[in-house]
């Protein structure tokens, strides 16, 4: 009776079955090209023309090193985002 070894060709089945995976993943990112999508609300933001003073306003507040951050109330609103 004769007793073969491990079939050394298929050693690391993982292996195989990892790269397969790979090969997919980049079959679809080859279809797929990126997106990007812009909800209704902020088209609408970023098309109003307060906004656009304001981001301006900041804009030149930090060009200036005028800018101050509220500590407070960015913290508030972080915590108010998260308990949500």
């Amino acid at each position: 009776m004769k007793i073969n070894g491990p079939n050394h060709s298929n050693l690391n089945p993982y292996q195989r079955q990892s790269q397969v995976s790979h090969q997919m993943q980049e079959q679809i990112k080859k279809q797929r090209p990126d997106q990007l999508e812009i909800s209704d609300k902020a088209l609408k933001l970023q098309q109003s023309a307060s906004r656009k003073a304001y981001v301006n306003e900041i804009k030149q507040q930090i060009d200036n090193g005028q800018y101050q951050v509220n500590h407070q109330e960015t913290a508030k609103k972080m915590l108010n985002f998260w308990k949500v």
